[in-house]
């Protein structure tokens, strides 16, 4: 074969299968507006790194930029922009941890120290989510102690249920969701000590309070 030999275009194009038209096409460049509208994205996203493209819409919007939650998805997702924080799920389960029956249904709570309660719940700030743990009676509905973090780990809780047992005493029963935190071996460790009753509850199980 004649190494001089040089296929042509059109040859090349019909053995890759590829329209020649797509072989001179060049990509067009975004538009100056798509471009100013990129350049705000970036610098809020600095500020805000849990925005996703409704909340950046809305910013959009409240700063009167004509710039809708399509359109800014794709200027996102061009920029390679993704939310650093989502709202926080404080219930997830942990696959290997030991789930505890529920204890308290059809239960009267008539008086204190009968049952305490926990729970975890977020609290948006400017950049990113501290959580607050509390512990409450739930008779009384008195918080026993509370702890805010910026992570969602075992240890936060397990030092604020220590404390409230050596503040308030110990409850018969300590009802929870099933959150890792709460089913974490250091948790668990420390009711079992108390001699404390474990109750860990589903969706819709609450139980009367006189």
């Amino acid at each position: 074969m004649n190494k001089n030999h040089k296929l042509s275009m059109r040859r090349q194009c019909a053995l890759l299968t590829l329209s020649r038209s797509n072989l001179y096409y060049e990509p067009k460049g975004e538009s100056a507006e798509n471009l100013r509208f990129m350049e705000i994205i970036d610098k809020q996203f600095l500020e805000t790194p849990w925005y996703g493209s409704r909340q950046m819409a809305r910013y959009m919007k409240r700063n009167n930029h004509q710039c809708g939650r399509h359109r800014g998805h794709r200027l996102m997702h061009l920029m390679r922009l993704v939310p650093i924080y989502q709202e926080p799920n404080t219930s997830k389960k942990h696959p290997q941890h030991k789930i505890w029956p529920y204890l308290l249904r059809n239960a009267v709570i008539d008086r204190p120290n009968q049952v305490w309660c926990a729970d975890i719940t977020y609290i948006p700030m400017r950049r990113g989510f501290p959580y607050l743990v509390a512990i409450m009676d739930w008779y009384s509905r008195k918080v026993l102690a509370w702890r805010l973090s910026n992570s969602m780990d075992a240890e936060c809780c397990v030092e604020t249920l220590k404390e409230s047992l050596a503040k308030h005493g110990t409850p018969e029963i300590f009802n929870s969701d099933q959150g890792s935190q709460f089913t974490s071996g250091a948790w668990i460790d420390v009711l079992i000590d108390a001699k404390v009753k474990i109750s860990m509850d589903g969706k819709g199980e609450v139980p009367l309070v006189s």
